[in-house]
């Protein structure tokens, strides 16, 4: 096993490397092409925004919608007990390769999605996005393995910095296939955006190679005890959770996070999809919006760590939630294409911010001398995607019943305020500075 120091720069760079690497997912899969593409392809004269999927009708928003959700949910459960078995048998990087290569290639798959192919392409995309998910959980766990708490919060706004500009790179590439066709004499229209999504699983794997080298495996927390893996995955659970029913900041920390990342990752996933069907963006527009917010994001994380270092992690994370309620009430009355444009601009300043400061809020509450981080990050990534399941429901049934995507979007203010007030009882608990 490699010797290695925290705040070491190479190693740090290697660690943000794979937020260079996945974050084409995000923005690619989840936010741009993608929704423009597969809400285009799934709508006509004839059935508006149906589709039929095994036999059922469905409005297609809230189909997509669904499928995230469920993936969300599996991993929601599946997390916490493959996150201890990681750290009792010492695989933390087998999981996180694992679920990089099984998320990459469901993404190449999505090169092969037409509208003929429906089940098939919504099988690739909830595939692409457990394989995201698994990576980031396992990704973040070595937070506080690589950095110490004086410098996680500019180390976790690094990452996500390279994640944004790694994204936007990728993104450019996509957009010279898109935009610019006859350069490369591509005459089937869906060719463009389908070949963005086999790119997005080359750049995925190939640059994710490089965190995969340098980081160091963990070893296993149960030494070389011969158990049974479930007994394994029963003493490490166990273990980990005692530690977290002891730690107040924690246990009052992840609600408050549980509320309000159930708006913020809600509100960007559907970003793409409010645009084109309220204000009928065309997908040069919506692209170029979510690319706005892609590049503002990289100074909202950085500006967001400074604060941090001055007010506190908590105070500047309740004035972030805050301006989150004031956007959801916004987007309701949102009437032209200037004001999608301004609210981008919003969302990628206090995106970048928020969710940067989050992890490294949540790495300095985990106690210095624990070293199985996987399993306290899996709590943390489980609060994440079971918010999302709670948030596209939500979304979608509430879209499927008005038919008023408008709707959906103001009720997510609900959240955010609930994640506003929760997040009051860890200032009041963090009178001694327990968080910096």
């Amino acid at each position: 096993m490699k010797i290695f120091k925290k705040n070491d720069k190479r190693l740090i760079r290697s660690w943000s490397m794979f937020d260079w690497a996945n974050s084409a997912y995000n923005l690619v899969i989840n936010s741009t092409i993608f929704p423009v593409y597969y809400t285009t392809i799934t709508r006509n004269a004839e059935t508006g925004d149906t589709v039929s999927f095994f036999g059922y009708e469905i409005v297609n928003t809230a189909l997509s919608n669904f499928a995230l959700s469920i993936s969300y949910l599996l991993m929601a459960i599946g997390l916490p007990f493959i996150s201890a078995y990681s750290d009792a048998a010492g695989k933390r990087k087998f999981f996180m390769k694992l679920f990089t290569y099984l998320g990459a290639t469901a993404c190449m798959g999505l090169f092969f999605f037409k509208l003929d192919t429906l089940e098939w392409g919504i099988f690739c995309f909830a595939i692409a996005a457990m394989g995201y998910i698994g990576g980031v959980a396992f990704n973040n766990s070595y937070l506080p393995i690589i950095a110490t708490p004086d410098q996680q919060d500019r180390v976790s706004a690094q990452g996500f910095a390279y994640g944004y500009i790694g994204c936007v790179t990728l993104q450019i590439i996509c957009f010279v296939f898109i935009f610019k066709p006859e350069w490369f004499g591509i005459e089937d229209p869906s060719f463009p955006a389908r070949f963005s999504f086999l790119l997005v699983g080359v750049w995925w794997i190939s640059f994710s190679q490089i965190p995969f080298r340098y980081l160091p495996r963990n070893k296993p927390s149960l030494g070389k005890q011969e158990l049974p893996f479930f007994k394994k995955v029963q003493l490490e659970f166990n273990t980990v959770l005692s530690h977290i029913k002891k730690i107040e900041a924690i246990k009052r920390f992840l609600p408050a996070y549980f509320f309000y990342a159930m708006g913020i990752q809600t509100l960007v996933i559907v970003a793409a999809a409010f645009g084109q069907k309220e204000l009928q963006l065309g997908a040069d527009k919506l692209i170029a919006s979510i690319l706005l917010i892609q590049i503002v994001a990289i100074a909202g994380a950085f500006i967001m760590s400074l604060f941090a270092k001055r007010f506190g992690n908590i105070k500047v994370l309740l004035v972030v939630v805050f301006f989150w309620i004031m956007i959801c009430i916004s987007s309701y009355f949102m009437s032209n294409e200037y004001h999608f444009y301004i609210m981008a601009f919003c969302v990628g300043l206090l995106m970048g911010g928020i969710q940067s400061l989050s992890r490294s809020t949540y790495s300095k509450l985990i106690p210095a001398d624990i070293e199985d981080t996987t399993s306290f990050f899996s709590f943390y990534d489980v609060a994440e995607k079971v918010a999302i399941v709670i948030g596209l429901f939500s979304f979608g049934i509430i879209e499927q019943i008005t038919h008023n995507i408008r709707y959906s979007a103001l009720f997510l203010a609900v959240f955010f305020f609930i994640g506003f007030l929760l997040l009051f009882r860890v200032l009041k608990f963090n009178k001694l500075q327990i968080i910096q």
